[in-house]
């Protein structure tokens, strides 16, 4: 599958390989959300019985309902009045200002004289700014003339007598529907008055009636302020979640069809701002994800399969999760807790890297928030996407070291405990009434969240690990052990390249931590980087026991056969199965190197040499680590050959290694510096003088 792979990304160039993926796992994600999102439908109409009893699977305000609601609450509103106490006073001043017109008039006649015919006409010019203000008040030529004739005690007694009246029927409130009804009943009172002439009674009448006026007027501001304030006070009627909108064999009237339809449980309705919402949800996950291994510096390898290993295992918890949540109606609990909250971020932190993790667990939390949602107001399932999200980062916390399975287990011990304190306060905050056994389901679905977690982590990481060629801590520390068949062949039949290969682990792994390198890839690569000499272990001196049997051999031969032992390790390496950067080590730990010896013994021969033919067959050192090993595997045999290595003799022999790699141009196609390259060079000093140093001679027995 690695090889394959290999093939589609060299062919479309990784950015559109990245792209290609991101694309197809989106609509993947897409599908398997689609359903989450658009909710339950019913294929129904008007008039038809219901097919099952049906229950809003949300909480939505009924907008509809709730203007009705309101619109009835306004038109229950009364008008609001302002009474004006004022009125009374005023009104009772205008009966007496007529009646002392009156009573002036009658005293300027009597004075001056005035004939009778022009004496209603003195009184009426005298009455005119006060008739012309008070429309409706009329009073006929007879009326005036009745006042007229009229005694002055009793136009006194009816100008108190009237005032009175309409005093006392002023000081209730007088509203302009009521006004020609007050104003009879005051007429009918005028008329029963002992203290009004009868003569008088016509024109006190009018006269009372124009006097009578409304006192309580309405106020249209404080009205509207008053409905207002009662269509605020309704509040907004809502369909809760999980109430019954209609039972099983009832008629689907108008208002039911109507709630269906505002819950967009209908068939006829397409609502695409869910679908659209989804979309950007996605493309936002995506975006992230691109970005993330766009701007990797990884090489191209190591980036497409831990995109691969991210990929995969997010839709392996979408899939685990879509699952969940299909079964999860049958259940009064919420099983979704079950899940196992750092499966994908351990598996991520483990194969990939810890950025890619940190980046699954926001998206795994997210999407369960979208998966687990039952419909709330809330747009995600905020519980379950926090557990999750806690969960995820405790393992990113938590699980620094990835060496051992013994690391692995326990960070799950710490998920768990995270889980159980996230149930807490999940139970806690939700104030709903459980019983022992709703707290056992939670506590039991946190401990198995967390130990799942660990579960599927190393159930499923050997699975990665051979599909994509990937190497992890724990594989490594697994191919690091004696028992290794490999590494028992090259004990057994080849002793010396063992131990030299064990000293060259131990340097390597030394100068890889100094520079920021892979240490544990170096040790475990040393290992195995000598194992091509297992062909033929009595070709190398390091397994000699006496005769060397390059004495009996042309160099061409000798050298075919020393330079063989790469190509041979990889060979062998492939057979077995190994990683791939294992086998990069065996090719390359010599790169494209002389082999000196030879070289200069074929000259001695008076030979025609073709250096070529003394050259390793590479590739030169892609990465640092093969580069380390390189200078490493050099550097211990040398200072092994040393009769008495100093500390002197062992720098300078170290210098002359790395400066002869360097103009060789064994470097040049990996990215170590040359700052780096003297970091190593010290980091080998101190050990090498650490392991060949100065013994106490101790004295002989006698």
């Amino acid at each position: 599958m690695e090889k394959q792979l290999k093939k589609i990304t060299d062919l479309l160039g990784f950015r559109l390989f990245l792209i290609t993926v991101l694309v197809l796992t989106a609509f993947l994600q897409f599908f398997l959300m689609l359903g989450n999102v658009r909710g339950v439908t019913y294929d129904i109409q008007l008039t038809e019985l219901a097919p099952e009893t049906i229950r809003s699977p949300k909480t939505i305000e009924d907008t509809e309902k709730t203007e009705l609601d309101r619109d009835n609450a306004e038109q229950n509103v009364e008008a609001v009045y302002v009474f004006n106490s004022e009125m009374a006073e005023h009104r009772v001043t205008f009966v007496t200002t007529i009646f002392d017109i009156v009573l002036e008039a009658k005293q300027e006649i009597a004075k001056e004289e005035i004939e009778s015919a022009e004496q209603v006409q003195l009184l009426r010019t005298k009455l005119k700014d006060v008739l012309t203000n008070q429309s409706g008040l009329v009073l006929s030529d007879g009326q005036l003339e009745t006042l007229l004739k009229a005694s002055e005690e009793s136009l006194t007694n009816t100008k108190n007598t009237l005032s009175s009246l309409v005093s006392t029927t002023l000081k209730d409130p007088v509203r302009k529907d009521s006004l020609s009804t007050v104003r009879s009943e005051l007429e009918s009172k005028i008329r029963q008055q002992p203290a009004i002439a009868d003569a008088l009674a016509n024109a006190a009448s009018a006269i009372g009636r124009v006097a009578i006026a409304e006192n309580e007027l309405f106020d249209e501001e404080k009205t509207n302020v008053a409905k207002q304030q009662a269509r605020e006070a309704i509040e907004p009627t809502r369909i809760l979640q999980g109430q019954i909108i209609v039972q099983e064999g009832e008629v689907i009237n108008r208002e039911v069809y109507r709630q269906l339809e505002l819950l967009s449980m209908t068939n006829n309705q397409v609502s695409v701002k869910p679908i659209a919402g989804l979309l950007i949800f996605i493309l936002l996950q995506m975006a992230f994800l691109y970005i993330l291994f766009d701007r990797s510096k990884a090489d191209s390898r190591k980036k497409q399969n831990s995109l691969l290993v991210t990929i995969i295992v997010f839709v392996i918890s979408l899939v685990v999760m879509k699952l969940m949540s299909l079964v999860a109606s049958n259940f009064d609990l919420t099983i979704a807790f079950l899940y196992p909250t750092a499966m994908a971020t351990m598996l991520v932190r483990i194969l990939a890297t810890e950025k890619a993790a940190s980046i699954i667990t926001l998206m795994t939390a997210a999407s369960a928030g979208l998966i687990f949602h039952e419909g709330y107001a809330a747009v995600l399932q905020m519980d379950i996407a926090l557990y999750i999200l806690f969960g995820g980062f405790a393992s990113i916390l938590f699980m620094r070291s990835v060496e051992k399975r013994a690391h692995l287990l326990q960070a799950c011990g710490v998920i768990t405990v995270i889980n159980l304190l996230f149930i807490a306060f999940y139970l806690l905050m939700s104030q709903s009434g459980y019983g022992f056994k709703e707290i056992g389901f939670y506590v039991t679905a946190a401990v198995v969240s967390g130990l799942l977690s660990g579960t599927l982590t190393m159930g499923l990481m050997p699975f990665f690990e051979s599909a994509f060629g990937m190497l992890s801590a724990m594989r490594l520390i697994e191919l690091s052990n004696p028992n290794h068949p490999l590494l028992k062949k090259l004990l057994t039949e080849t002793p010396g390249t063992y131990h030299h290969s064990v000293m060259v682990a131990n340097l390597a792994e030394a100068a890889c931590e100094a520079i920021g390198a892979d240490g544990l890839l170096a040790r475990v690569g040393c290992y195995y980087h000598d194992i091509g000499k297992t062909k033929r272990p009595q070709f190398f001196i390091e397994n000699q026991m006496g005769t060397n049997p390059h004495d009996k051999l042309p160099p061409e031969s000798s050298a075919e056969i020393i330079l063989a032992h790469t190509t041979d390790g990889a060979e062998l390496l492939r057979k077995y199965k190994m990683p791939q950067e294992i086998i990069d080590i065996a090719l390359q730990h010599h790169g494209t190197s002389l082999l000196k010896f030879f070289l200069f013994k074929a000259k001695e021969d008076g030979k025609t040499v073709n250096e070529a033919q003394f050259r390793y067959p590479g590739p030169k050192p892609q990465t640092k680590v093969a580069a380390v090993i390189s200078i490493c595997d050099s550097v211990e045999a040398a200072v092994r050959s040393m009769s008495e290595p100093t500390p002197q003799k062992i720098q300078s022999l170290i210098q002359a290694i790395i400066q002869d790699r360097v103009q060789d141009d064994q470097f040049d196609e990996c990215d170590v510096s040359l700052r780096e390259l003297k970091i190593i060079e010290d980091v080998l000093c101190e050990t090498l003088n650490g392991i060949f140093h100065s013994r106490i001679e101790y004295p002989k027995e006698a």
